[in-house]
């Protein structure tokens, strides 16, 4: 189920809500509706050959020598 994270421009608060369908994000400090969606940075774990966990991270780059913040900034 996504959970995104927001912002309230009502009271200054970032939280994070469980959205369902047309569900409105509310702010839970304020109540508000006047909240905006928030960019996220996802979280994956890179496997080895073997199973194991190579590589934990929201945001790093799985490519060698690449500066790019995520494979979209660099098209790989």
């Amino acid at each position: 189920m996504p959970i995104y994270e927001y912002h309230c421009d009502q009271c200054d608060k970032d939280f994070e809500c469980l959205v369902i369908g047309s569900h409105q994000a509310e702010c839970p400090n304020c109540k508000s509706t006047d909240v905006r969606k928030m960019m996220s940075a996802c979280g994956f774990l890179s496997k080895g050959s073997g199973g194991e966990t190579v590589k934990a991270s929201a945001g790093a780059s799985s490519c060698s020598g690449c500066t790019a913040s995520s494979c979209a900034g660099c098209g790989h």
